[in-house]
């Protein structure tokens, strides 16, 4: 049972508030949980205060906040079921290590939502040094309504910095998020209110859905797969992402090593395994990749983006990319094109993510 900051009276009132709609929520607004502290507008932005002394930081877009070029995802160890005791750890780490940056999703660790779960755990004593970032999977202005709430009750928090349309791979998506009574409405309500500082999406899919989203939206960022197998198939590099910087978005690499695909030291499973695991299920290898971790995330950081995320599995791993956030000298055009070329033996497994059939 996740523990809720404040009393049964502040509960009531954010859930009338997160159900009520366009004139009903201002009229609720002042017996809402969100009238009843002093402010009626949000706090400051986050500071790590050893964030500048840990790694280089970039500008997330026209936000203005100064964000470590290293951020923390909220999969690997902290989307698994009952694993408190690791990833409430590697949260607390990354804080300590200068991590300003944490994403997480109401879809991660299943209904449960055990990412969520975990980051607020840190966030009710923390919140303040991080950048938090979550997103709602649905495509409906009442369905994510209810995910924000419950974000902000397992978050431990009254607001996100950043809430984020999850997932955004093809037009159909689009034209629901748009549409009457569509997730867009409950994301500019949430912005209006102070529930929610910025708005983005995110995406792995194909680039043309994003592109349609950022000429419908001025958006503040976007989550988009950055990685050297990326120029291989259906590459966001050519449009999306110069359309993005135009924009002066805030750009978040991820998929930096494809879920380990793209990486030497990754040992293939099964080809029966993988064809039941959502990486494996429309394309199998039996390779591993061909670059190691220093050359994927470089490559990444090379590219105009404000910063990455990547899932941690241990405290080990999080304090190694730390280190190499800490390293990074960016690469030259020919140093990229290398890795390209090197990486496109492992591009289908590592862009796994690109090839299922979506509507």
């Amino acid at each position: 049972m996740i523990e809720i900051q404040g009393d049964s009276g502040r509960k009531q009132g954010r859930r009338e508030f997160l159900k009520a709609g366009g004139a009903v929520t201002a009229a609720l607004l002042s017996t809402s949980a969100f009238a009843d502290t002093p402010q009626k507008k949000l706090p400051g932005l986050p500071s790590n205060p050893k964030t500048p002394e840990a790694m280089p930081t970039r500008n997330l877009g026209k936000t203005g906040y100064k964000v470590g070029i290293f951020s923390l995802g909220g999969q690997a160890t902290l989307e698994k079921a009952n694993r408190f005791d690791d990833a409430v750890p590697i949260i607390e780490r990354a804080l300590d290590l200068g991590v300003n940056y944490i994403d997480t999703s109401s879809i991660y660790g299943g209904p449960e939502r055990w990412s969520e779960q975990y980051v607020g755990k840190v966030m009710a004593r923390r919140r303040n040094e991080a950048f938090l970032a979550t997103k709602t999977k649905e495509r409906t202005r009442d369905g994510s309504m209810r995910m924000i709430e419950k974000s902000l009750q397992l978050l431990q928090t009254d607001h996100v910095d950043l809430w984020q349309l999850h997932d955004v791979g093809t037009m159909y998506d689009v034209d629901q998020i748009f549409a009457k009574g569509g997730a867009m409405e409950a994301l500019l309500e949430m912005q209006e209110q102070k529930v929610v500082r910025y708005l983005g999406i995110t995406g792995h899919y194909r680039p043309e859905a994003l592109i349609e989203c950022i000429h419908r939206h001025d958006f503040d960022t976007i989550l988009m797969a950055v990685n050297a197998a990326d120029p291989h198939h259906y590459s966001f590099n050519d449009r999306l992402l110069p359309l993005a910087v135009e924009k002066q978005m805030g750009v978040i690499g991820m998929k930096i090593p494809g879920r380990g695909r793209l990486l030497s030291t990754w040992t293939p499973p099964p080809i029966e395994q993988q064809k039941r695991s959502w990486e494996g299920m429309t394309i199998q290898t039996d390779k591993p990749g061909t670059l190691r971790m220093r050359e994927a995330l470089y490559y990444t950081l090379s590219k105009p983006v404000s910063t990455v995320i990547i899932g941690c599995d241990t405290i080990a791993q999080l304090e190694e990319n730390v280190q190499l956030a800490r390293e990074f000298t960016p690469l030259s055009e020919g140093q990229q094109s290398e890795l390209v070329a090197k990486a496109e033996t492992c591009a289908k497994p590592s862009l796994f993510f690109r090839f299922y059939d979506r509507p």
